[in-house]
């Protein structure tokens, strides 16, 4: 017997035929084993897909200047008629089950409405009723403030529900199941040969979760890390017949440990690079002839960070002989506007002479823990670019990452470059 916690987005929940599918999926979890025993099951979901928007553009039509503690009252309710309707059809195909929404649980938040954080969920309750048979139902994206106020957690929240009930309980696994069926090499829409990694580390999946893969939500991997709770993402849109989710069909995501583990048993091959992530929705800026003096730098990213724009690549060229230096760095491409009018309205504190933004560009990223302990993995990849006569404009680097800055207009090209450099073409089957 063990104990899952089944999340579903807003994709399978969109309708009454594809909440019955998710429904019998969750049956056939919890459904006795050949043994006798049984799993205990709570569910996670998300609103109908495009229900969240369109709560929020009521708020917006209510009152430009709506209240943030009652925009949370208002599409909190896209969580509340999913977890409903699920225990509804799960009670018609004869399961016992019933909702929890956040307050009854409670799952408790803190700092701002509309992108609260979870300090904790008290389990006890949830915990006993899975323990008598109970499919638990909860809707994600929503908890409860110190004042008793109903709160969301911001976009993509409900995954991070998710992780935060199945720590609070003592899970053997957070199951969340997307439109894809796993964590691969790369996008398949772009290399037809990436293929399905069978478990990434959490370390491994931030950081493509940061740099443009967009199978999980980056702040629901930085929980399970912290708690110790295995992921597994697989995909909902499967037929009746579908191996069930204990023979692990999807990708796990593990801590290094249990990777290691994995790779001596022979479970799966160890690789340099895990995959190739890309990112077109990042902005380059070039602020010239900034003072090349202690201090100017903290002048231009003081005001960013202040309102909260994330700042990710960095280059400063080396000094002219007139004490001046350009700096370039990269913003998300939807705080571009912002960024050019705060850095505007600084420049006579700055110094800069021109400001030139540019949103035709991508960051591709290579990651991999392999990294770690092995290296040219950045010289291969400047390599391979070179040789296709991809030009780079920016390079930043972590542990287990590099990245770069092309012409959007080459990020195809790079991406399936890199992927065969590394040697993560998926081998043809022998006739």
């Amino acid at each position: 017997m063990a104990r899952i916690v089944m999340k579903f987005g807003g994709t399978s929940m969109a309708g009454t035929e594809r909440i019955r599918r998710v429904a019998n999926l969750v049956r056939k979890q919890a459904a006795p084993k050949e043994d006798g025993t049984r799993d205990e099951v709570a569910v996670v979901v998300s609103a109908m897909a495009g229900e969240t928007d369109r709560l929020v553009n009521f708020c917006r039509e209510a009152n430009a200047l709506y209240d943030p503690a009652e925009y949370d009252v208002v599409v909190a309710s896209g969580e509340q008629v999913t977890s409903g309707l699920l225990a509804i059809t799960l009670q018609g195909l004869g399961c016992k089950a019933r909702s929890w929404l956040g307050w009854q649980l409670p799952i408790r938040t803190v700092e701002a409405h509309a992108k609260a954080r979870i300090e904790g969920v008290d389990g006890a309750a949830l915990g006993a009723s899975m323990a008598a048979g109970e499919i638990a139902v909860i809707p994600g994206f929503q908890g409860l403030a110190e004042d008793g106020r109903v709160t969301t957690l911001g976009r993509g929240g409900s995954d991070t529900s998710a992780v935060a009930v199945a720590a609070a309980i003592g899970a053997d696994r957070c199951d969340i199941y997307t439109d894809v069926d796993g964590v691969y090499t790369t996008d398949p829409r772009i290399v037809a040969r990436a293929h399905k990694l069978r478990a990434v580390t959490y370390e491994e999946m931030l950081e493509l979760a940061s740099v443009g893969a967009k199978v999980l939500q980056t702040r629901s991997v930085g929980l399970a890390m912290r708690e110790g709770v295995r992921v597994q993402v697989l995909s909902s849109f499967v037929d009746d017949e579908a191996a069930p989710a204990d023979s692990l069909p999807g990708t796990l995501i593990v801590s290094e440990e249990e990777m290691e583990q994995l790779v001596e048993n022979g479970d799966m091959e160890r690789q340099l690079v895990t995959g190739i992530a890309h990112d077109k929705n990042e902005a380059k800026v070039i602020l010239t002839r900034v003072p090349d003096k202690p201090g100017a730098v903290a002048h231009i990213f003081a005001p960013l960070a202040a309102a909260s724009i994330n700042v990710d690549m960095i280059i400063q060229n080396v000094g002219r002989d007139k004490g001046e230096t350009d700096v370039t760095f990269t913003v998300p491409q939807a705080d571009l506007p912002r960024a050019q009018a705060l850095l505007e309205d600084k420049r006579a504190e700055i110094g800069f002479n021109r400001l030139i933004a540019d949103s035709k560009i991508a960051k591709i990223s290579v990651v991999g823990v392999g990294m770690k302990s092995h290296a040219g993995v950045a010289a291969t990849m400047f390599g391979a670019l070179a040789e296709r006569g991809i030009n780079i404009q920016a390079i930043s680097t972590s542990e287990i990452k590099v990245s770069v800055m092309i012409d959007e207009d080459e990020t195809e090209l790079a991406v399936r470059v890199l992927h065969t450099a590394y040697g993560l073409d998926a081998k043809e089957e022998a006739a």
